[in-house]
């Protein structure tokens, strides 16, 4: 054996761990197994996210749209996040054409490259067997699975955090300011890729050097500020940018209502994702008033925070309860939990097995950074009020994964002590009772499962009670078995989704769960809109009041027409979460003489907009955003588009404007119905607004 990595010599620390031949092949087993499952089938969800997907489409065609991240390539409006991630993909498409392949392979590749880092960022600490686990607990976590598969920004910024603890950890080791300014970096594209989402990562960095750090405290503290001013230079350039670009040459800021990405990033996607006051919001403080008169009975179980989070009064409202236990709930539990009480006991007992450890020891420092990470983002995400989605809880999944593995280890090599011992019994039961718990929710998903589980973990914890049964064959017997106790449960719900297509705008892994009827693909909580995300002809569930949740005729019950209010939920014309499909008739229609037109059409909200973009490949504009709440264009803006020729068909239906923005989608709306005749095409009503 060979040592692969040379680590200065500090007193008490652990010796680095020794290079095993195996490794390497157990390193690319791993990996190859990891970018089979991520592109498996991988084009049977189609354009997954078509919010994104337009705006990657754009990207492919315009440079201007590229930068900004626009919806569509005459830059009428962007999404409501930075454009990192759109630029992946963007530029995949530009290489190899316009595809579901082409935009979502990146995003397989970038959870390879996940994983690879969480193995490589453990296993120089702990070793390789540590390394392994903590990639493949990664690679196996269910919403990781989905995400890695879907084209949500959420991909990128979990390799970028992981990137972060990566050189962090380096500078604990070797105290050189390179490495926090690379730290900084990394969050800084963070930052572009999510905004505000990444910064739940900086207190565990910040407070881990300056625990940890080699130099003194005068300089760690310098070194800090340093890697401030790299995140703030590495996000700031395209802020600046975007802030001192004239508003009338670039397009709207999407999310905002003063088309500004500073108010964008403390407020839709800042502070009111904590405090529920989210401004453009599909249910803004306020504005559910006007969902209920919109809806009927689905509207005002919505305004009674019955959806789609399923809320108790006084806790999350239409995103949920919110609790130390949410990330425990139905919703959620099964996207992220089996292996979260495990990491909680192991992190307690691998701090108290270093306890003596020097200060400077990376293996108590990698124990703060990603139970901090656990901690800080997890309680941010049980507590938030404002909007939540399940998928959200694949920011935690590096953090559950690393300490899974590093705490493993720890403990593993300390089996010789008694209470070492009863704490691995005691994680092993947790985690099988924490299986038997998510697993019984959906009762018709392969129900022994739960029993085996919890039989193998019960065996399993007596086991390494016994000294003698945790060494030689018998102990590898063993720990097989700690295995299939920890993973048969995400495993079973990663080959499920992976063998699922998920389409919409929100999504989760997994079977359709009891107590959670948004489902794969649904809104998420209880009372959510299922059937929207999942294509494999599952039952639909209802919406409150009785309306049809996955309803495809164009309309919901209690709905609007897409003239104004909600609007349909799917259909051919699509809506707030489903983009549009429209047919072989209208899509040539659309296409006949476009090169005439700035935009071939225009759709109240990014989704009904979308999937007209998509088929044609031309821009329609999506009037409010994704909302249809934002304030772009105004009325007299878009009536002087038409006059000037620039818009040929304004289409109905979908997500209608005016609740939570000033109502501009909505009065576009009436106007187009007032002055021009409708005409039906493949069950899309659309007006010629050059007729």
């Amino acid at each position: 054996m060979t040592t692969t990595l040379e680590q200065p010599k500090v007193e008490g620390a652990e010796p680095p761990p020794a290079r095993m031949r195996w490794e390497p092949w157990a390193l690319a087993a791993l990996l190859v197994g990891t970018a089979v499952a991520y592109i498996w089938g991988l084009g049977a969800s189609g354009w997954a996210n078509s919010f994104y997907a337009a705006a990657v489409q754009a990207g492919s065609e315009s440079w201007k749209a590229f930068f900004f991240g626009s919806s569509d390539a005459a830059n009428s409006i962007t999404v409501d996040k930075p454009p990192m991630s759109l630029w992946l993909m963007s530029l995949s498409v530009r290489v190899f054409g316009l595809s579901s392949w082409a935009m979502l392979v990146p995003q397989a590749l970038l959870g390879v490259g996940s994983v690879a880092l969480l193995y490589a960022t453990v296993k120089r600490w702990f070793g390789a067997p540590a390394g392994l686990l903590a990639g493949l607990v990664l690679a196996l976590t269910p919403i990781a699975v989905l995400m890695f598969r879907f084209n949500n920004p959420d991909a990128l910024l979990v390799l970028l955090m992981i990137a972060s603890v990566w050189a962090m950890l380096r500078a604990v080791e070797e105290g050189r300011t390179r490495w926090m300014v690379l730290t900084g970096v990394f969050v800084g594209l963070g930052f572009l890729t999510k905004q505000l989402q990444v910064m739940l990562v900086v207190p565990p960095l910040a407070l881990t050097y300056l625990v940890a750090g080699p130099p003194k405290f005068g300089k760690r503290l310098a070194q800090c500020f340093a890697a401030l001013g790299a995140m703030i230079v590495s996000a700031g350039w395209w802020l600046l940018i975007v802030e001192l670009w004239p508003a009338s040459s670039r397009p709207w800021i999407g999310g905002s209502q003063n088309n500004s990405i500073l108010e964008l990033t403390l407020g839709y996607n800042g502070l009111g994702r904590l405090n529920g006051e989210e401004t453009g919001s599909v249910m803004p403080g306020g504005g559910r008033g006007e969902v209920a008169a919109a809806m009927g009975g689905a509207g005002e179980a919505m305004a009674g925070g019955r959806f789609p989070g399923g809320g108790a009064p006084g806790g999350g409202g239409m995103w949920g309860s919110t609790g130390i236990t949410r990330m425990f709930e139905s919703a959620q539990g099964g996207q992220i939990a089996w292996l979260m009480p495990a990491a909680l006991i192991l992190l307690v007992a691998g701090l108290a097995l270093r306890g003596r450890a020097p200060r400077v020891d990376t293996q108590r420092a990698s124990f703060l950074v990603w139970g901090l990470w656990l901690l800080v983002t997890g309680l941010t995400f049980s507590f938030m009020a404002g909007i939540f989605h399940a998928y959200y809880t694949v920011a935690l999944a590096p953090a559950v994964a690393a300490l899974v593995a590093i705490g493993s280890a720890t403990l593993w090599r300390r089996r010789d002590t008694l209470w070492v011992r009863a704490v691995l019994a005691t994680t092993l039961l947790a985690t099988a009772a924490m299986s038997w718990v998510l697993l019984g929710r959906s009762a018709s998903f392969v129900p022994w499962l739960k029993w085996a589980v919890v039989v193998v973990g019960v065996v399993a914890a007596v086991a390494v009670l016994v000294p003698a049964l945790t060494r030689g064959r018998i102990g590898a017997v063993v720990t097989l078995a700690a295995l299939f106790t920890g993973l048969a449960g995400p495993t079973a719900y990663a080959v499920d989704t992976i063998a699922t297509p998920h389409t919409g705008s929100i999504v989760s892994a997994g079977p359709n769960v009891e107590g959670a009827h948004g489902g794969p693909g649904g809104m998420g909580g209880p009372g959510g809109m299922g059937g929207a995300g999942r294509t494999d002809g599952a039952a639909v569930p209802t919406l409150p009041g009785g309306a049809l949740a996955g309803a495809t005729d164009g309309a919901a019950a209690g709905a609007t027409d897409g003239m104004g209010g909600m609007g349909a939920m799917g259909g051919a014309a699509g809506g707030l979460l489903s983009g549009s499909e429209p047919g072989a008739e209208l899509v040539a229609l659309l296409e006949q003489d476009s090169g005439n037109y700035t935009w071939v059409a225009a759709a109240i909200g990014s989704n009904s907009a979308s999937g007209y973009q998509l088929a044609t490949e031309d821009p329609v504009m999506p009037i409010g955003g994704f909302n249809g709440s934002d304030p772009s264009p105004t009325p007299e803006q878009f009536q002087q588009y038409v006059a000037d020729g620039k818009i040929h068909y304004f289409i109905s239906g979908g997500r209608g404007g005016g609740m939570g923005g000033d109502g501009t989608a909505s009065e576009i709306s009436t106007w187009v119905q007032e002055n021009f005749t409708a005409v039906t095409v493949d069950g899309v009503t659309l007006y010629d607004l050059m007729s």
